[in-house]
Formats: C-alpha cells, sequence, structure tokens
C-alpha cells in the first residue's frame, strides 16, 4: 500500500479522534444549563446533546470547515505532517485541561497547535524569523478578535433576555415560571447542541480536508459529504461520553442557575454561535461563548451573583489556549521532522 495513503488514512483516524474528544470535551457546555437546573439527567442530557450535534449535518454548510482548512494557514506551508503535528498539539492541550477541569476551548486549541505545526514548518524552512509568514492575518485577526467578542455577544443576549422574561413573566409565580421553562430549556438546549455541532464538527472536517489537498488526494478545496458526516458522526459520540468535570464547573460552580435563566443562557448561546457559523463562516468556541451567557444571567440579580473567581481562572485558561496548544504543536512538529529525517 501506498505510504502517503497510509499517513493520510492515519491522520484522518487521528483528526477523528480530535473530533471525539471535542464532543467529549465540549458535551458540557451543551448540557450544563439543563442538568444543573434539573430538568434532565446527566445521562439523559448527552443523549440529548448528541442526536442534536448529529442532526446538523443535515442543514448547516461548509463555511467554517473552509475557514479553518484553508483560510488561516497558507496551504503552500502545509503537508500532512504539519496536520498531524498541529492535531497531537490541539488534542494533548484538551486532555490536560479537561483533567484539571477547565472549560477551555478545542476550537482554539485546533487553531493553536495547526498553527505552531506550520510555524515551526516555516522556521524550517526560512528561518524563525519568518515563521509567522503560515498565518494568513486577516482571518486570524477576526477569529482573535471573536475570542472576546463572542462571550460578549453571549453575555449581552442572555442579559436582555432575562430582562425579557423577567418583565413578560412580571405577572407569574416563580414556581409557575420555572414548570413553564422547564418544558422550553428542552428547546434551548437541542437548539445549543445543535449550534455546537454545527460550528466545531466544520472544524475538524477543514482540517481533514485540507490532509486530502495537500496530500493530493484532492485538486481543490471542497469538502466532501463522506467527510463531513464522519466529522457530524465523531463529535456526537464523543458528546455521548459526557464531561463530567466541566458539567460541574460551568452549571454549578460559575453561577446558580434556574430553569428560566438556563433557558436564556442557552438561547443567547445558540444564537451567538449560529450567528458566526452562518453569517460570518468563523469558527467561535462553544465554551467560551456559554461561559458569557451564564454570567450574563448570573448577573442580572446581582453582580456578586456570578463567582468571577471561577471565571477569571476560565479567562485565563481561554488566553493560554491558543500559544500552549501552538507551542505543543510545534514541538510536535519538531520531533516529526526528527523521526522523518533519520529514516
Amino acid at each position: 500500500m501506498d505510504a502517503t495513503l497510509i499517513l493520510v488514512g492515519c491522520i484522518v483516524l487521528i483528526a477523528l479522534a480530535f473530533d471525539f474528544i471535542n464532543g467529549f470535551h465540549d458535551a458540557a457546555n451543551s448540557i450544563a444549563t439543563i442538568v444543573a437546573t434539573r430538568v434532565l439527567t446527566a445521562p439523559q442530557a448527552v443523549v440529548w446533546a448528541a442526536g442534536f450535534n448529529f442532526i446538523a449535518v443535515f442543514s448547516v454548510g461548509t463555511g467554517v470547515a473552509k475557514t479553518v482548512g484553508a483560510g488561516m494557514i497558507d496551504l503552500n506551508y502545509v503537508t500532512p505532517y504539519v496536520i498531524l503535528a498541529g492535531l497531537i498539539g490541539a488534542i494533548t492541550w484538551d486532555l490536560i485541561t479537561w483533567w484539571f477541569g477547565l472549560p477551555t476551548s478545542s476550537s482554539h486549541a485546533l487553531l493553536g497547535g495547526y498553527a505552531g505545526a506550520a510555524m515551526a514548518n516555516v522556521a524550517r524552512i526560512k528561518g524563525i524569523d519568518r515563521s509567522f509568514e503560515a498565518l494568513l492575518a486577516g482571518a486570524w485577526l477576526k477569529t482573535t478578535a471573536f475570542i472576546i467578542i463572542a462571550p460578549l455577544i453571549g453575555m449581552g443576549l442572555a442579559y436582555f433576555l432575562m430582562v425579557a422574561v423577567y418583565w413578560l413573566f412580571r405577572k407569574t409565580s416563580p414556581k409557575k415560571m420555572d414548570d413553564y421553562f422547564r418544558k422550553l430549556q428542552l428547546v434551548s438546549s437541542a437548539l445549543l447542541s445543535y449550534s455546537h455541532g454545527g460550528n466545531d464538527a466544520q472544524k475538524t472536517a477543514g482540517v481533514i480536508t485540507g490532509v486530502l489537498v495537500t496530500a493530493g488526494f484532492l485538486k481543490k478545496f471542497e469538502v466532501p459529504s463522506w467527510v463531513i458526516f464522519l466529522a457530524y458522526g465523531a463529535i456526537a459520540l464523543g458528546t455521548l461520553t459526557g464531561g463530567w468535570r466541566i458539567v460541574h464547573t460551568m452549571g454549578a460552580r460559575l453561577t446558580r442557575l434556574k430553569p428560566r435563566s438556563g433557558f436564556c443562557a442557552e438561547t443567547a448561546a445558540a444564537m451567538s454561535i449560529l450567528f458566526a457559523t452562518e453569517t460570518l463562516h468563523l469558527p467561535v468556541s462553544t465554551t467560551h461563548v456559554t461561559a458569557g451567557a451564564i454570567a450574563g444571567v448570573g448577573s442580572i440579580q446581582r453582580l456578586k451573583a456570578v463567582r468571577w473567581g471561577v471565571a477569571r481562572n476560565i479567562v485565563w485558561a481561554w488566553i493560554l489556549t491558543i500559544p500552549a496548544a501552538a507551542l505543543v504543536g510545534w514541538t510536535a512538529m519538531e520531533v516529526i521532522q526528527v523521526i522523518t529525517v533519520r529514516k
């Protein structure tokens, strides 16, 4: 069997493993609020979320996949080994942060790992002072800006949804409100899981398509249908395994949630993610947006209702994700280069 085909096959499997870990790692973001408000048990919630993760395959396009696979890294410096090293960087950082229960972004871990590996390749070819030539600056500016903008949008939307809910139900007792919003939370959590699958599965699809292009199996960057279905299937399976450490951080430690606030947080997060996916074609972090939305509903009562110490730790994890994953991706690329040269 052709060595290139074997290499590409292995990288595709590793990319799907990352997608599975993404679902495993980010399941908490989709189900944290519905579990925290006790609308569903954790096992019921992950089945619910996984189903809507996969359903997105039938209606969401491939704009995010194209941005991740070909719009952020100069493909002239990308090889199958670069993508392999990038995936190693992303998976390593995801597992580290999962172990410590930090709700960091799998999306930004993937982007960081991919960028670090590509920069290492440029450094080897042209020198370390030109390593940033691997990056396409325009897309990076928009994506990094949304690290800040996306959670702020989620926070703002959640806040105003809570204001609207309190005004509309001002003559209704809190108990009746919670009974009503327990049912509505099934809809809002489904929408959040749908948006999560629609954005995050595309990132893996973009990486797989990138390796097929750089290996010569595709002439241009067009995402094949089989790649899309594999990516959505992998993330849905990952979601089924859950991520209970992060559920605790997102759903219980950040602020106390009730069904009405859970509904507003989920709806605001889903709207923000779908806007980035369908309108801007940008990879955004479900983690960032959901955390922002939860903080938004918590702060409507009083600022002290949000545990800002926990929020501060989460923000630090966000800030570190891209450079940390890039460092691991760069290191992995160096190791791969040493191994392949020796062979």
